[in-house]
């Protein structure tokens, strides 16, 4: 027997090393070939186990050592992947790709065929592991409409997690959220499909490096309309909930994809072969692999047995069964009973291992983890999460107080003013270990920088800043008990409890200071128990007494300059009128506190704009700028809004040519100038309008931005190609197919969504054009 598996080794191995040679030992020119011979070689057993995940963390005894004996009982035939690698204990990176290296080298030498295992990570704002780099949350980074920053991002993170052995991520999330209440809205880039779509795509771009032999793959979820989009109809489904999974797929070669655990069409999503299949194989041309989301499988209703359970979701198009692969350890019998064919296993085996041939695991040098002493955190790390931070920040209102010059005495108060919890957003290796290992401390590496601290550091000559707590995020707990999402989730002990602050909040003391000071700045909002995956409150207004707590400070007298941290757009409509100035901070990640210091003080102009529509009153049903040109009394400042510290003027909008249907694109063109005294960013926003009924595009829809830098004075030119395909609709009258009708449109420049500066109109001649697929999502710009 031993002699057999010997031999069997040596056939997979020449197999392998044969296609490398083909291309210089690097690549396998013909993958199906080798994935196609790798399947017939493998027992049923190893098979099944390329579909089933573990943590890494059960291999290894207390002293950190693999064991052996554990790995002979538990993966005999091997393991498809590992589960969350990095994030299961805080260890050093270095310990970590010992472990790795450990359990691939066991891998490849003591199982049948040697494959080695995809070890995934979640890196929505960075690597979850202890040390990583801290980004700014994806709600914020899109109000900085920068797709050249999110790609920088994600390739730093992409290095450095390659560099610890993990060559999977479980990111990024693109579902179009447009319910202000959904409590995962903080991971999601907004309300709107072209945005979404644009920074998703940068994300894989960057993430993947264009070689996934040296880059992350990426993991577009969760598909299809997590987050109040489940229940569109087609037309926005596949016009708007579908594109940003749509774009990253064919356009940046996105091979991963998670279902979520919402229904569509009443099926849960994992076992859903009306989107897993019809639309997303054979309608968007999907060849890679479908896993599920954490304990999904378990998740679909009216099935007893965890056989029928895995027999409906790989049947339905899921290939993989995370976290524990618990339900598809039972394929086998499911195949015996005739509940799943074995080509469907097949299907679903082949789809991993073509994942691993793409991402060189089978190359005669596969990189699977760099050997040289890793450092996580470098300096131009932390520049780019501050980049982001500071164009992920918008001022939403300014009476003249921002910025603080010519002010001697600051008060910095509020729940938000001195926590580590204003700043780091759910996925982050400390939300993640405080939230699911209940560790609640040790998370200060990497060094996150709170307002006070960057106050205090960053404040202009002379400036006092006086600090007092004032007010707690809540006095209650206020975290809602449900059974939604991760079902691991679904204990009293994890949702039953609040952050500690570990400080006194004394209002008498924060009042009295309030007193002796000339500017208060009140940092209000949420927290990582109050805003996240299966985290919930009563509502959108602050939490807590936090309202209260502003008004006392608005009763002083002095002006408040107030600041909110959290996930979500949160309702502060009653105080916001009354403040001085409103900043929407979000989750700005390890170096927020020095970003939003420097927009206070004015060293940087702010410059980001809402991706969601900001809500007046409390919400519990979708809200988006696109569903009409009238003013939607819910909102209280619309998508695309955001304020600078100097004002932009727009000008000279032309469109050139004659374009017709068959066209590739319409080039417009228009000017910006900055007519203040400081140098700022604009995001000047294209959009394009019906000018009649008959056409069936929305009301009012972006279709391109561009962020412009300004000197005072400056003025810069806007060159946009708007392709003809941005023109068109979605239809399916027994075929789907992508239509562009002849007819004049409006095509808008603006500051925001409300705020059109500019409006020329485009007259497409021709004949009506069809095609199954678009070809092009975004408009291309550049600046002069």
């Amino acid at each position: 027997m031993k002699i057999r598996t010997i031999l069997q080794k040596m056939k997979v191995a020449a197999a392998i090393c044969l296609a490398a040679m083909m291309t210089g030992c690097t690549t396998t020119p013909d993958t199906e070939q080798l994935v196609n011979e790798l399947y017939g070689k493998m027992s049923q057993e190893e098979r099944i186990a390329q579909l089933r995940s573990m943590y890494m963390d059960e291999l290894f005894d207390k002293q950190g050592k693999l064991d052996t004996a554990k790995c002979r009982q538990l993966i005999p035939n091997g393991i498809g992947h590992f589960s969350q690698f990095a994030m299961q204990q805080p260890r050093d990176p270095n310990v970590l790709r010992d472990r790795v290296a450990a359990v691939q080298d066991w891998l490849m030498k003591n199982t049948p065929n040697g494959i080695p295992a995809l070890c995934h990570e979640e890196v929505l704002s960075g690597v979850n592991t202890k040390g990583s780099t801290i980004y700014p949350q994806q709600i914020g980074q899109a109000c900085s409409f920068n797709t050249e920053l999110a790609e920088l991002k994600t390739k730093q993170t992409s290095t450095a997690m390659r560099k610890m052995g993990g060559v999977l991520s479980l990111s990024p999330m693109v579902d179009v959220c447009r319910t202000p209440s959904f409590n995962r809205l903080e991971e999601s880039y907004g309300e709107d499909g072209y945005l979404s779509a644009a920074m998703g795509t940068a994300f894989v771009k960057g993430l993947q490096q264009g070689d996934l032999k040296k880059g992350v793959g990426a993991c577009s979820k969760h598909y299809l309309g997590y987050g109040g989009g489940g229940d569109a109809d087609e037309k926005v489904m596949m016009e708007e909930i579908l594109m940003p999974h749509e774009a990253m797929i064919r356009l940046a070669d996105s091979h991963v994809l998670m279902p979520g655990y919402h229904a569509v069409h009443g099926t849960n999503c994992v076992a859903n072969s009306e989107i897993l299949q019809d639309i997303l194989r054979d309608y968007v041309g999907f060849d890679g692999m479908v896993v599920s989301d954490y304990t999904a499988i378990d998740q679909i209703p009216d099935l007893e047995s965890p056989v029928e359970k895995a027999a409906a979701a790989i049947n339905a198009g899921c290939d993989v069964d995370f976290p524990k692969g618990e339900n598809y350890q039972h394929l086998q019998e499911a195949i015996d009973k005739g509940l799943v064919k074995p080509e469907t296993l097949e299907r679903a085996v082949k789809n991993v291992l073509r994942q691993k041939v793409r991402m060189g695991l089978f190359d005669k040098n596969p990189y699977l983890y760099d050997k040289e002493t890793i450092t996580l955190d470098t300096p131009e790390e932390r520049q780019t999460a501050y980049d982001i931070a500071t164009q992920s920040v918008v001022l939403l209102e300014n009476n003249g107080v921002l910025p603080l010059k010519d002010v001697k005495n600051i008060l910095l108060t509020g729940p938000n003013a001195n926590s580590m919890w204003a700043m780091c957003g759910d996925y982050s290796f400390p939300a993640m270990s405080y939230f699911w290992k209940r560790i609640e401390t040790g998370h200060d590496k990497p060094h996150v920088v709170g307002l006070l601290e960057g106050m205090k550091g960053h404040k202009p000559e002379g400036m006092n800043i006086m600090y007092s707590r004032g007010c707690d995020w809540t006095e209650d707990i206020e975290t809602k008990y449900g059974e939604a999402g991760d079902e691991r989730a679904w204990e009293y002990w994890i949702l039953h409890r609040k952050v500690d602050s570990g400080e006194k909040a004394d209002k008498a003391e924060a009042l009295s200071m309030a007193q002796q000071c000339d500017v208060i700045v009140a940092a209000v909002g949420e927290n990582v128990m109050l805003c996240g995956e299966n985290r919930d409150r009563k509502g959108l207004r602050l939490p807590g007494r936090q309202e209260q707590y502003v008004e006392e400070l608005l009763q002083t007298g002095k002006p408040v300059v107030l600041v909110v941290f959290g996930g979500r757009a949160q309702v502060i409509s009653g105080i916001a009128e009354r403040c001085a100035a409103v900043i929407q901070a979000w989750y700005p990640g390890e170096e927020g506190g020095n970003a939003v210091a420097d927009i206070l003080y004015g060293k940087v102009s702010p410059s980001g704009k809402l991706s969601v529509s900001y809500p007046e009153k409390e919400l519990d049903e979708p809200i988006c700028y696109n569903y009409s040109l009238e003013k939607d009394a819910r909102v209280k400042w619309p998508f695309g809004y955001g304020l600078s510290y100097t004002t932009f003027e727009y000008s000279d909008l032309k469109a050139e040519g004659e374009p017709t249907t068959a066209s590739e694109g319409v080039d417009i063109s228009f000017k910006v100038k900055n007519t203040g005294k400081v140098a700022a960013d604009e995001i000047a926003q294209i959009y394009l309008s019906p000018t009649n009924e008959k056409q069936t595009i929305r009301p009012i829809q972006l279709q391109g931005f561009a962020r412009v830098a300004l000197q005072p004075g400056e003025t810069k030119t806007v060159r946009v190609k708007l392709y003809t395909e941005q023109f068109g609709f979605y239809s399916n009258e027994g075929k789907r197919q992508w239509n562009v009708l002849p007819g004049t449109y409006a095509v808008k420049v603006g500051a925001s969504s409300t705020d059109i500066r500019l409006e020329e109109k485009v007259t497409l001649k021709g004949e009506p054009s069809a095609k199954p697929l678009r070809e092009h999502y975004f408009s291309t710009t550049t600046i002069e």
